[in-house]
Order: C-alpha cells, then sequence, then structure tokens
C-alpha cells in the first residue's frame, strides 16, 4: 500500500476506469468514473487510494490543415469513377449496338442448295472474291412494287469481283430479260430447269439459291459470297446518309406513285430514289438497259456518298445507315454479322473509287421478227471472254469496259480528283483478231436495233474514268452526259 505525505500528493498508480479530463487535468485533478460517481483527487486526497491515470495527450494541439488536398483528391476520384462508367456505356453500347445489328440481318443457307460450283481458277494465298448481288421484291413493303410489274422475283443481278492483289473490282449487271438455260435447283433439284427462260425466274421460282445455280451454270464463275437486298429496305439507306446526288436530264414523271422530280442536278430520296432505279417506262428509252445504266450511276454516286467526310465524321448518320442496311439485307452463312461485311466493305475501300468500275454483259435485242423479240441476248465471243477473265481473275479489256461507269465519277458529276487506274499490261489489251471476230460476230443476231444496247458511261482502264456520253445517248438511258 502506497504511503502518503503531508505536504504533497501521493503517488498515484493506474487503477482501471480513471481518465484524465480537460480542465480538471489542467488544474492538477484526476477524475475517475466508479460506478456512476465522479471523484477527485488532489494533494489532499485519501491516504491510500489508488487510481490511474489516462495516457492521453493533455494538450490540445491544433491539427494540420488538409482541407485543400483532400478536395484535389476528391476531384481526381470523381474524374476517374466518370471516365469508367463512360467507358462502361460506350463498352456496353458498342455491345449493344453490334448485337442489334447482328440482330437485323437474315442469314440464308442457300449454299447447301447449290451443287454446280466450279473449281476455282485462281490459287495463292490471297484469292479473288466474287460477290452476287440480288434485288428482291419479294418482300411487303410499299416501295417494292414501284416498277409496277408486279410478281416476285430480281430485277437487279451485279457480280461484284475483286481482284486478288485488292487493286481493281468490277461490277457486272445482267439484265433482267437476259434469255438463258436455267438447271433443275432447289434442295433436291424439284424446281426444273429451262430453255431460253428469263433470268429473273430462277428468283421467282427458287430465291438466291436457283439464281447462284443459274450464274454459275451460265458463266462458270464461282460465287463466294452473296447478299440479297430488299428494295424497300435500300429505300431507308438511302435516307440514312441524307439522298444521293443524280442528274436529270429533263422532268421525271411517275404519275402512279405521285412522283415528279425536275429537271437538273438532284438529291434523291425515299420513294424518289427508289422509282428513279426502279421504273422502267417513264424515263429514257423505257428500256431494261436504260434502266441497268441508271443503277449502275445510282450505286456509284451511293457509293461515294457513303465514304465521304460528311458521311463518316457523323456518327448518327454512319449508325442509321448501317441500321437500315443490316435490316435490308439478307446474307450467307460466311457474312452473318456486321464485322465480316464491315471486313468486306474496308477491302473494297482500299482498291480505291477510281479503280472500281460498273459494266455490263455484252448483249443485244433479239430481232422484231423473232419469237424472242424483246428479250435480251448475251453477245458471243464477248461475254464469254468477260466471264473468262473474271474467272482468270484478269483486268478486262477495253473493249468490255467499253461504256463503264466509274464508282469515282458517275455520269453528270463533276471532274474527279487524280486516282491510281488499273493495272494494265500489253497482253490485257484486245488483239486485232479478237476485235475482228467480235464485231462480226452473229450477222443475223444483228438485225435489231437494239443492239447498241450501252453506248454509255466511261473510257476504258487505260484512259481516264469520264463519262463519254454523248447528250444524245445520255438522254436515251436517263442520264446525264
Amino acid at each position: 500500500m502506497a504511503g502518503t505525505s503531508d505536504h504533497g500528493a501521493a503517488p498515484v498508480r493506474a487503477v482501471s476506469g480513471a481518465t484524465l479530463r480537460g480542465s480538471d487535468s489542467a488544474r492538477g485533478r484526476v477524475t475517475r468514473d466508479n460506478g456512476g460517481s465522479r471523484v477527485g483527487c488532489d494533494s489532499s486526497s485519501r491516504p491510500g487510494k489508488v487510481l490511474r491515470v489516462s495516457q492521453e495527450p493533455t494538450s490540445a494541439a491544433a491539427p494540420r490543415r488538409r482541407g485543400r488536398s483532400r478536395r484535389k483528391h476528391t476531384v481526381g476520384q470523381v474524374l476517374l469513377v466518370s471516365l469508367v462508367v463512360l467507358g462502361l456505356v460506350t463498352a456496353l453500347s458498342v455491345v449493344f449496338l453490334y448485337r442489334h445489328l447482328n440482330g437485323n440481318l437474315t442469314v440464308s443457307d442457300a449454299f447447301d442448295e447449290v451443287d454446280n460450283a466450279p473449281e476455282e481458277v485462281v490459287t495463292g494465298p490471297q484469292k479473288p472474291m466474287n460477290v452476287l448481288v440480288m434485288g428482291s421484291d419479294t418482300r411487303e413493303g410499299e416501295g417494292n412494287q414501284i416498277d409496277g410489274e408486279g410478281g416476285a422475283g430480281s430485277d437487279t443481278t451485279i457480280l461484284f469481283h475483286l481482284s486478288a492483289d485488292r487493286t481493281r473490282a468490277y461490277g457486272v449487271s445482267i439484265p433482267r430479260d437476259s434469255l438463258v438455260t436455267r438447271p433443275d435447283c432447289g434442295a433436291d433439284n424439284e424446281i426444273p430447269g429451262g430453255e431460253n427462260v428469263m433470268w429473273n425466274e430462277a428468283f421467282g421460282l427458287g430465291e438466291e439459291a436457283c439464281t447462284i445455280e443459274q450464274f454459275q451454270e451460265a458463266t462458270g464463275v464461282r460465287v463466294h459470297h452473296f447478299v440479297v437486298v430488299d428494295f424497300n429496305g435500300f429505300k431507308d439507306m438511302v435516307d440514312a446518309i441524307g439522298g444521293v446526288d443524280v442528274c436529270i436530264p429533263r422532268d421525271f414523271e411517275d404519275p402512279a406513285h405521285n412522283i415528279h422530280i425536275e429537271a437538273g442536278d438532284r438529291v434523291l430520296k425515299g420513294d424518289e430514289a427508289l422509282s428513279y432505279v426502279r421504273v422502267r417506262y417513264n424515263i429514257g428509252d423505257g428500256s431494261d438497259l436504260g434502266r441497268i445504266k441508271r443503277q449502275q450511276a445510282f450505286i456509284a454516286s451511293m457509293v461515294n456518298k457513303v465514304v465521304s467526310a460528311g458521311t463518316l465524321a457523323n456518327p448518327a448518320r454512319v449508325v442509321s445507315f448501317l441500321n437500315a442496311a443490316t435490316k435490308s439485307l439478307t446474307v450467307d452463312e460466311g457474312l452473318q454479322n456486321v464485322t465480316k461485311i464491315a471486313q468486306l466493305a474496308l477491302e473494297f475501300q482500299d482498291i480505291g473509287l477510281g479503280n472500281i468500275q460498273f459494266v455490263t454483259v455484252p448483249n443485244g435485242y433479239y430481232p422484231s421478227d423473232s419469237e424472242f423479240r424483246g428479250r435480251v441476248f448475251w453477245k458471243q465471243p464477248d461475254a464469254k471472254r468477260l466471264w473468262k477473265k473474271i474467272a482468270a481473275d484478269k483486268p478486262l479489256t477495253s473493249r468490255l469496259t467499253d461504256g463503264a461507269i466509274s464508282a469515282q465519277q458517275p455520269p453528270g458529276s463533276e471532274s474527279p480528283s487524280p486516282t491510281a487506274q488499273p493495272s494494265k499490261t500489253g497482253s490485257d489489251s484486245p488483239s486485232p483478231s479478237e476485235t475482228e471476230s467480235s464485231e462480226t460476230e452473229s450477222p443475223s443476231e444483228t438485225a435489231s436495233p437494239g443492239e447498241t444496247e450501252s453506248p454509255s458511261g466511261t473510257a476504258s482502264p487505260s484512259a481516264s474514268p469520264t463519262s463519254t456520253l454523248s447528250a444524245e445517248e445520255a438522254e436515251q438511258l436517263g442520264l446525264c452526259a
């Protein structure tokens, strides 16, 4: 037990429960909470009473100021969280858009029904690519019957050929009125073939599968991919990019659909655009060949618009175009998602607009005294030469590209900027014997005036891809010179 002194405080020992508090400590007083009673102790405390003094600091030192530093840390944390949230929202939006666009696509297994694929002519690490594009009016929609011809079918068939070295591309159009031999087609060849049948009947009977079989049988060219475009969706694609620039040589009237387009440079949208590319009898000479040239010119102008800065630099416009495009497309399983379609589009972009040309298979009209008058035949040997060069991935000769339309400068557009042209070698030019034989081929079939079918478009690949149309020829086809 500790002793005490009359003149001093007793030694203090720690006892549980004692605390040293504020002003009490300043006066030398120790307080203890003992069951709720407050006990004070100073130099006169009772002898023997043991107290424990807490080790809390007795000085009231002012804390350091950290407000500004904390504010900086708070701002940084908010920015970091905001960036993370923004990144997550962007990523989720991209994922959602990707899935949405994929969900828009219709995927067809038509290749499973095609059994006459020609052998590949070109071998090597990099191969050419042939994409068969078909326009469809079989789906429901107001725009799909705008041509007034009725019936389900495909009035547009274009083979897009990309060279193996990706330096040139051709879009080869096939007239719907062409008479060809159609093989048996369908899953079990349940659709019988026929002789001298119109080209577009195949799509009406067996859609893309029968059209592919017919194409490969008639041309010897292998199809690697196919795309079916619904015409009503095509209209939405045009609207998504703000319309397409065209030049119309004279006023265009389509009273059945209440469409009137004045002559001159115009931006066509919606039903006006669809009417322009589909209507046959209200513009030009009323021929399907004239319609083909207008379609080629329109597609070329549309490609220009899609790859322009005004479209690519506008995210909303790009998304709107992709949404409209994917809704209108039926594709093969090799193009079953937007990533693969984008890769295909980039291959065309790498080629350059100046090296993309639209041509029509060499053709003519049957004579007026023929049982097939009004129908189209493929001129030989030019048609065979064209398909043979496509199959072998060779540049087309100047004769085969006569009347071509350049994607860089559609008819009626302003002069293009300098662009690299497709490569040509001396072997690509037709020999005199080729020219003579093709010019004198089938004299009995040249009686029809319609055989001067395609005096339009651009010069040969060796020349600048500018329009060589005379004013009269252009107007006959519904185009500007």
